[in-house]
């Protein structure tokens, strides 16, 4: 392994994963000691975007064989062809962990967010695809009964859409209540580790939007803290109590993001980009997950924004109220645009 800060965050124990729909940026990751990675309707849209060279193929060859399948139905075949690609390069680390480690975790349609039995059906066809996929699913009302049935059926979950220690706390009941199901059916629960990804880049984010919209600004240093003092206090609270769940660290964007959270038991998806950034940054990886953010910065952003307490207090949000939370409704919003735009591509390529 190349010694570079993200191996050397491998070998402090700190796992990552890389955050893109390539295939060949997952590979690269893995040589530097990535244990996963992670796709969703923007990542495979601007995948097709960004590199058409390795898209346009895939799209090409699945129009001729199915000429009568629909726009949706295409772009789905994209994503599963795109996925088991990306879940054969991270086969080695799956099988060399046992298969603890070496997931890709691939996102149902962001139109079944209402659903969930819509979103358990296509969860069953993703899984099915390799052995090494996890299913991630908008954690909504909806979304968390169905992470509790797939988890009772033995098939392991990443929760996104998610920025609270309350949503945090809430998906890990729902796997708690589905790992004690699928023991009662006598479904094995050995290798059955969850994700709960906090997607702490889009709780700053949200922060600004709403300082922009409501002319603050004494707190623009503040809000960086924000997404990680939510990691940071979910992470105390699994620790203390051995609540089920892998919590996962999501949406970069500074090297806080990266170099603040990096500890054992919790994982890191890292958009491609910025871990490239972040390995030629010469800064050196030390273990700071157990370090609390600045007490006087959780208090300048607690007496500032209403909505940081939802996010960081425990008790902040019921789960009827996550769907209405400012990052919930603009992440879903650019989930679905991100479909619409995979579809548009689609409908370019089957039209010319």
């Amino acid at each position: 392994m190349i010694d570079s800060p993200m191996s050397q965050m491998t070998a402090l124990g700190a796992d990552w994963w890389n955050d893109s729909g390539v295939a060949s940026e997952l590979a690269e990751a893995v040589a530097l000691g990535a244990v996963g990675g992670t796709s969703n309707p923007v990542i495979v849209s601007k995948a097709a975007q960004d590199h058409p060279e390795l898209c346009r193929p895939h799209l090409e060859r699945l129009i001729r064989e199915h000429p009568h399948a629909t726009e949706d139905e295409i772009a789905w075949k994209l994503i599963h062809a795109l996925g088991i690609e990306s879940a054969t390069h991270l086969q080695p680390v799956f099988e060399a962990s046992n298969g603890e480690k070496g997931f890709l975790s691939m996102q149902v349609n962001p139109q079944f967010y209402p659903d969930p039995q819509r979103m358990v059906a296509q969860a069953r066809q993703l899984a099915a695809l390799a052995p090494n996929i996890a299913i991630k699913l908008p954690t909504t009302v909806a979304g968390i009964v169905a992470m509790e049935d797939l988890t009772a059926a033995g098939i392991r979950i990443n929760a996104t859409v998610s920025f609270s220690v309350a949503q945090a706390i809430a998906v890990s009941d729902a796997i708690e209540r589905g790992l004690q199901r699928a023991r009662s059916a006598g479904v094995s629960t050995d290798r059955l580790r969850p994700y709960i990804t906090l997607m702490i880049g889009r709780v700053d984010d949200h922060l600004k939007r709403v300082a922009a919209a409501e002319g603050i600004s004494a707190a623009e240093q503040a809000i960086n803290w924000a997404g990680i003092a939510v990691f940071k206090r979910a992470h105390e609270l699994f620790r203390s109590a051995g609540r089920p769940g892998t919590l996962l660290a999501a949406a970069y964007r500074h090297e806080g993001h990266w170099s603040q959270i990096i500890g054992p038991d919790v994982l890191q998806t890292i958009p491609y980009n910025w871990w490239r950034t972040f390995n030629d940054s010469g800064t050196t990886p030390t273990l700071t997950l157990d370090d609390p953010v600045d007490p006087a910065i959780v208090h300048e952003l607690e007496q500032t924004f209403p909505d940081f307490v939802k996010a960081y207090d425990p008790a902040g949000m019921t789960p009827p109220e996550f769907l209405r939370f400012g990052a919930t409704q603009h992440t879903l919003k650019q989930f679905l645009g991100g479909y619409a735009d995979l579809l548009c591509i689609v409908r370019e390529a089957m039209l010319n």
